[in-house]
């Protein structure tokens, strides 16, 4: 059935959406693939949905290529073996809960992990059953306290999500291998440039995760690389820290006068001016500043603690929640504060934090708040840092020798030409959206919901699983991101809502009934068509329309077939050109070809 503009449930607009941030979302608002419904909630139009389609197909079709077999969960699910892995509660405020009639709590699943585990385990329990793969293609529910950026973070999204199952950990990490090779070639298929790096495994766990990360500056997850090929997503970056140092022979620390110092500026102002050193002047990085923060646990419990880390660093809060989930972070207010009035704000020092401070009672409770410490704090480094008094800072407080911490975080933030860990050149940092993650989650989910199968010599073992995630919407966000102009959207061939867009341009007769046969002839020779037949709109609307609707060829019938001519354009390169009618249909299957062959 011929798509024709007269009749297709479409109204473009000319002025951008009010709550449009990027270019995505504006444009895909604008040419009517997609409507708001509330915020971070979408409606699917008629074209919207065909691109969706063609990127879910590509999807299917590398997914089916390595052996996954398509299932389809519900998306309305039981709370109970959600409780059973502990994400009930780990995912906090971000789970949408809700109840029955009964009083049954139910949630709108955020991801599908129990829900394979228990049909694999409903259904199989030998070791000849496996390796398998299983995915689906199906909406996901996440409470979004700031969703933005149209598709790009929503509270309503379609993920495809695919889990294997295997015996042994050399068979996971097969499974692993063919995943992350079909993600490859589904953005490549896609035409999504993408990087590989290394993520945190976050509340899904696991030994192993990645992501695909499709860069653009107006991503929310920055990564870095290095010339030596090492590539993470900051959050999963650690630190190299410096060897021990012998303090031996440091001499003893001394508390000094450095009263209004309450920044790390102004202490530095501070001891430069009354505590000059001989070799060279102090630095933010020769102190050490201690943030306090605050925790909120799933259970809405309220942890006050505290990170040390080198004055001339600024805590990236995203680093520091990879490190503390399923706790979410804030700043500590003023309330917390009170609650520990041995922080002297502004000249909070190691001596009353951690092992430190006061003593905790056998169970870990009590005593002296929490003290967590970044890597480059190693033992022998000598700090200038808060004497836990108002006015007065310790000089030369020496870490292992006269204070420790409850542990390491990477909580600082990283910053370019910082080294790589793996020591392949100065990190240089970008941005990029997350449009696929894969984890090797090994047993978490298999041993909390019982999942066994019989090996070969009839033993019980736990079956090790990998899950793999694809944001469908999002990875079409993205697509419309790195393909569009000043005047609309500019499809790739292979997802593009039509593969030609037939555009009568004039008010004869003739016109409409020699661009409705081209449409016809060129739906016959395989093309997907949209006609712009409106009778009553000017030539000007109907190019300016589709520029914005982004069909990657457009055939013009206008005043030219007057003299035996119709013109073929080209949405991306801007190229044109005149061509006989009865040539057209197969120029343009030679120029859609092309672009599908790529």
């Amino acid at each position: 059935m011929l798509m024709k503009m007269s009749s297709l449930f479409v109204r473009t607009l000319r002025e951008d959406p009010v709550d449009a941030e990027v270019a995505s979302h504006r444009l895909l608002v604008r040419a009517g693939y997609i409507r708001r419904a509330a915020p971070g909630i979408y409606t699917w139009l008629p074209l919207g949905l065909k691109v969706l389609a063609k990127v879910e197909q590509i999807v299917r079709e590398e997914m089916d290529a390595i052996g996954g077999q398509e299932v389809h969960f519900p998306a309305l699910l039981p709370k109970e073996p959600y409780e059973a892995t502990g994400r009930w509660d780990e995912y906090g405020p971000n789970l949408f809960r809700l109840q029955d009639r009964k009083g049954a709590d139910y949630l709108l699943a955020p991801t599908h992990e129990e829900m394979f585990t228990l049909l694999v385990k409903d259904l199989f329990s030998s070791y000849k059953d496996l390796p398998l793969a299983l995915y689906q293609i199906q909406t996901k529910y996440r409470d979004e306290a700031r969703p933005r950026a149209g598709l790009i973070r929503g509270r309503e999204f379609i993920m495809k999500d695919a889990y294997s199952f295997d015996v042994d950990d050399a068979g996971l990490e097969r499974s692993y291998e063919l995943q992350r090779g079909a993600y490859q070639r589904i953005f490549d298929r896609l035409g999504l440039e993408h990087v590989i790096v290394r993520a945190m495994s976050g509340a899904m766990g696991g030994s192993r995760s990645e992501e695909f990360l499709h860069p653009t500056a107006i991503g929310e997850d920055t990564f870095v690389r290095s010339p030596g090929g090492y590539a993470a997503n900051v959050e999963a970056v650690t630190t190299p820290a410096p060897a021990p140092v012998d303090f031996t022979d440091l001499p003893p620390a001394v508390v000094l006068d450095t009263p209004d110092s309450t920044t790390i500026d102004t202490l530095v102002e501070a001891a430069n001016r009354l505590h000059p050193r001989s070799d060279r002047p102090w630095t933010a990085a020769d102190t050490l500043k201690n943030v306090v923060l605050a925790l909120v646990h799933p259970d809405g419990t309220r942890e006050v603690v505290v990170v040390g880390l080198p004055g001339d660093r600024e805590i990236d809060l995203k680093r520091l929640q990879a490190g503390v989930e399923p706790a979410e972070v804030e700043q500590a207010g003023e309330e917390d504060l009170k609650a520990h009035p041995e922080l002297v704000k502004g000249y909070i020092g190691p001596a009353v934090l951690g092992p430190n401070g006061a003593p905790r009672d056998e169970n870990g409770d009590g005593g002296a708040l929490r003290y967590l410490l970044d890597p480059r704090v190693s033992p022998g480094t000598s700090w200038v840092t808060g004497a836990d008094a108002d006015g007065k800072h310790v000089f030369g407080l020496v870490a292992g020798r006269d204070f420790t911490a409850d542990g390491t975080i990477e909580a600082a933030e990283v910053r370019a030409g910082d080294p790589a860990p793996d020591g392949s050149g100065p990190l240089e940092l970008a941005r990029g959206i997350e449009i696929g993650h894969i984890f090797a989650l090994g047993r978490k989910y298999a041993a909390a919901l019982d999942l066994k199968v019989l090996d070969q010599n009839g033993k019980a073992v736990v079956v090790t699983m990998g899950s793999y995630g694809i944001g469908v919407t999002r990875a079409l966000a993205a697509l419309a991101e790195a393909n569009h102009d000043e005047h609309g959207l500019v499809w790739p061939m292979q997802v593009a809502p039509a593969h030609v867009h037939v555009l009568a341009t004039g008010k004869g007769e003739e016109i409409f009934a020699a661009a409705e046969r081209l449409a016809q002839g060129l739906e016959a020779a395989g093309m997907e068509v949209l006609y712009d037949d409106r009778p009553k709109v000017s030539a000007g609307v109907k190019f300016a329309d589709a520029e914005l609707l982004g069909v990657p060829l457009s055939v013009v019938v206008g005043k030219g077939l007057a003299d035996g001519v119709v013109e073929v354009r080209q949405r991306r390169s801007g190229e044109r050109e005149e061509i006989a009618p009865d040539l057209a249909v197969a120029r343009l299957r030679e120029l859609v070809d092309e672009a599908l062959a790529g």
